[in-house]
């Protein structure tokens, strides 16, 4: 089956959801794009779009009619080259309009799973739950004759075991795509001893046409991206704690003091407690107890984040985009007040923000802020200078952004060590690129 063959026929489960929508949409415009190529005309091209709610689906064809005019405005060039036949789409708003017509014309909104029976290609992108994948991903293989290709979005199940559980036999891959899939370039692929040849060469190939870069990962719970991020926020976590402890300061003084550090201290673009919040207090604590299981030799869990859910504060976004209130609280996208978790409810920063800033202490004054480096060609002499002046300071921020650094840094060689992933240059791109993180955590600035 050739790669246009493959995508005549696509399902993708949970489309409606925050992934399963970016993965939707990437994959309507790849099939749309192909039709309109001269050798495939006559052929259909069906994306199945499956979700249990139908408030869901009807808000996913909105989302995907905004993205897609989007999509059609930044290549009018292309589409009138293959609108070129059509006398009567004259103006680029004729074109545009045509054009989401056809990618929402391939798309299939439905909640029955039957209409993945038919499909070439499943991408899976429902909870982080192994039990679920295994029973849709098992049903759909029963009852198709087609012997489809499975695209798992999982981010910490490992994939032999979805594949044995569902009887898939090498024709599952992990293809995990970093949210929100549209904006996001990067994706971790992980593979089983099973793994066809032809799958993972259709999964480079998809990832080529979509402008993503493919960095793989062996498959160990969690994989690369996880596996460097949970353990980099449950140091966070520790670390506040043994801050608030040290200090005899409440534990909503030690996050915000830990989060400023760790985004301004260590030149990211979110604080570790704002990154949580980002993901999904609930989520986190999920994905940890994915992962806890399969590593004997650490706990990966945390009472304060099983807390958090107790108490109803898992964070997350809106459907808009707007972020929903975790450890931080937020207003217009700022970070107004911390949750404490004893008296469960936020203070408000203006109680304590200056002691706290105090407390930390000046920064050296050839700090950098992780904005102005996106595209400055001495970032990274502007970085060492910085870090040199962190670790020759011994102001508490200083202090406690070096001894992160190199906890960060530890975890990424770890996750080579232990075969989680290839090489340091895989683990410090999945950090800059997946997270968007100024530089990787193995470097030579926290020796």
């Amino acid at each position: 089956m050739t790669y246009e063959e493959r995508l005549q026929n696509v399902a993708v489960l949970g489309a409606a959801g925050k992934m399963g929508s970016g993965i939707l949409l990437l994959t309507a415009v790849e099939m749309a794009d192909l039709s309109l190529q001269p050798e495939n005309k006559g052929k259909s091209f069906v994306l199945n779009a499956i979700d249990v709610s139908p408030e869901g689906l009807a808000g996913l064809m909105k989302y995907l009619r905004e993205q897609v005019r989007k999509v059609a405005e930044k290549k009018t060039v292309w589409l009138r080259q293959m609108y070129a036949n059509r006398d009567d789409l004259v103006e680029n708003y004729d074109i545009i309009d045509e054009y989401i017509f056809d990618v929402l014309n391939v798309v299939r909104p439905v909640t029955s799973m039957a209409a993945a029976y038919e499909s070439n290609l499943i991408f899976e992108a429902v909870s982080e739950n192994r039990d679920l994948k295994v029973k849709l991903l098992g049903d759909i293989d029963k009852n198709s004759k087609n012997n489809p290709w499975f695209f798992t979005n999982t981010s910490s199940v490992p994939i032999n075991l979805i594949e044995g559980d569902a009887g898939l036999d090498g024709r599952i891959i992990g293809f995990h795509f970093y949210n929100p899939p549209a904006v996001q370039r990067l994706v971790e692929l992980i593979k089983t001893e099973k793994t066809g040849t032809d799958v993972v060469e259709f999964a480079h190939a998809y990832a080529k046409k979509l402008r993503k870069i493919i960095v793989p990962s062996n498959d160990f719970a969690g994989f690369v991206g996880n596996g460097h991020f949970m353990r980099d926020a449950l140091h966070g976590i520790k670390e506040a704690e043994a801050l608030a402890a040290e200090k005899n300061i409440p534990l909503y003084q030690a996050i915000y003091i830990i989060n400023k550090v760790t985004q301004d201290y260590l030149v990211r673009p979110m604080g570790i407690f704002q990154l949580i919040d980002y993901v999904g207090v609930d989520v986190v604590n999920f994905i940890l107890n994915v992962m806890n299981p399969h590593y004997k030799d650490e706990e990966l869990r945390h009472e304060l984040l099983e807390k958090l859910m107790e108490q109803g504060v898992k964070g997350g976004q809106y459907s808009s985009g707007a972020q929903k209130d975790g450890f931080l609280k937020y207003k217009g996208g700022r970070v107004t007040a911390i949750w404490d978790i004893h008296k469960q409810h936020y203070v408000e920063l203006e109680k304590f923000k200056d002691e706290c800033d105090e407390m930390m202490g000046d920064m050296p004054d050839s700090a950098v802020a992780w904005k102005s480096l996106l595209r400055n060609k001495k970032k990274d002499e502007l970085l060492t200078t910085f870090f040199n002046d962190l670790k020759a300071a011994s102001t508490l921020g200083s202090v406690l952004a070096v001894k992160y650094g190199q906890r960060s840094k530890a975890i990424g060689e770890k996750l080579v060590v232990d075969n989680v992933a290839h090489n340091i240059d895989d683990v410090n791109t999945v950090m800059l690129t997946g997270f968007f993180h100024a530089y990787g955590p193995v470097n030579n600035f926290f020796d």
